[in-house]
């Protein structure tokens, strides 16, 4: 049977402004890019190396 997905939801506390273009386009690849917007992704290894990259702008929610 397939298993169910786990997920992460992730929110953005800091601004993009005055920060380095990769770290920007790391934001938007987690669907980010306003101060209090909030996000759920599938908890893969990808998105835990995108959220350590960025850990400085945005906080975990919750995990499921």
């Amino acid at each position: 049977m397939a298993n169910a997905a786990k997920t992460i939801k992730v929110e953005q506390t800091g601004s993009a402004i005055r920060r380095h273009h990769s770290q920007r386009e790391t934001l938007i690849g987690l669907k980010l890019n306003k101060i209090g917007r909030v996000t759920e992704l599938q908890d893969t290894p990808a998105v835990r190396g995108m959220i350590a990259k960025v850990q400085h702008l945005v906080r975990v929610v919750d995990e499921k």
